[in-house]
């Protein structure tokens, strides 16, 4: 019998396969390892495959598109509804086979090798700065304690290096200074180490007609840029800019029943890297506007809003504005975004 729809449930080693025909008679159930799933679906004819939109799950819907299969991949929370039992790999298969059917199904698209190697300079770059901040409140902490005090910010630390390196300085027991120079020498390689990522993010975000188109819009740069160009590769599967604004969480949270609208703070669903570089964008698009009076519609939004709010709806805009110029691949145009 013909297999016409494959539930795949993605693992690091052991896959499970749920497959069905045009009538939706279940015709195999298999378990396969790593090294056996690309020969299983070498043997049969092209057919639909859904997987959970999850770790690898890009490789191996390219994989699978080679060999002539059509790949849609889901959003796991959607998929989760559509098991009838305890979870399990079985469960999880049949639950991707019955989901991938369903007309009303939102589907995420295939990124390709590029897209996801620049997002890998993202995530690492992401790591670092977390692992930077995590050394510099280690540091000032460490100082604290013997009685040197500095501001806050990365570029303060320079008067703690000052206070380290100083061999009069008496506050700081030797004992202590050896270790507190190692975690300078390791802050100094990884602000080296970052400044490198971020120079190949630029480099990549040159050579992108969408990346540069991006970088247009007021409070996005080429690192926020980039990263919006290799997360969404197709604009397309979102119907307006209000949409795209919801998947990054940056809509009101719903509670409604009855008829009656509860609406709450932002939803924060969706990629959570992008929706904090839109906002750290706009936050610099207030200071801006704050100083130059350049916007008036944002000046209006600060006199009536409380700064972390008008920093949301700020960014709101943004992403508005970023998937019409990903969707229509035109600059930004000062006049038209403030109609």
């Amino acid at each position: 019998m013909k297999i016409t729809t494959i539930g795949l449930d993605v693992a690091k080693q052991v896959f499970q396969v749920h497959g069905v025909d045009d009538g939706g008679v279940v015709v195999v159930r298999k378990r396969l390892r790593r090294s056996q799933v690309l020969s299983f679906f070498a043997r049969l004819a092209p057919c639909l495959v859904g997987m959970e939109a999850c770790s690898t799950s890009h490789h191996w819907a390219r994989e699978l598109r080679t060999l002539g299969h059509e790949v849609r991949l889901m959003p796991p929370q959607y998929v989760r509804a559509y098991v009838k039992r305890n979870k399990n790999d079985s469960a999880d298969a049949e639950a991707i086979c019955e989901a991938v059917t369903r007309p009303s199904m939102r589907f995420v698209p295939v990124k390709t090798v590029d897209q996801q190697a620049v997002l890998v300079m993202h995530r690492a770059r992401d790591l670092l700065v977390r692992q930077r901040t995590m050394l510099i409140n280690a540091l000032r902490a460490h100082m604290a304690e013997f009685g040197v005090i500095t501001a806050q910010g990365t570029n303060k630390i320079i008067n703690l290096e000052a206070v380290l390196l100083d061999e009069t300085e008496e506050r700081i027991p030797e004992m202590a200074r050896g270790v507190l120079i190692v975690l300078v020498g390791q802050l100094t390689d990884l602000n080296r180490r970052i400044a490198d990522i971020e120079r190949r993010i630029r480099c990549w975000h040159a050579q992108d007609e969408t990346s540069r188109r991006l970088a247009t819009i007021p409070g996005i740069g080429p690192i926020t840029a980039s990263a919006l160009a290799a997360t969404v590769p197709d604009p397309s599967v979102f119907r307006n800019g209000r949409e795209f604004a919801a998947w990054l969480g940056l809509v009101p949270r719903q509670n409604s029943s009855g008829g009656k609208d509860r609406l709450g703070g932002i939803s924060k669903r969706g990629d959570g890297y992008l929706r904090r570089l839109l906002i750290v964008g706009a936050q610099a698009v207030l200071r801006w506007s704050k100083v130059k009076h350049s916007d008036p519609w944002v000046i209006g939004l600060l006199a009536r809003k409380p700064r972390l709010v008008a920093a949301v709806a700020v960014a709101n805009k943004m992403a508005r504005i970023a998937w019409v110029i990903m969707s229509r691949m035109t600059s930004y145009q000062p006049s038209a975004a403030r109609r």
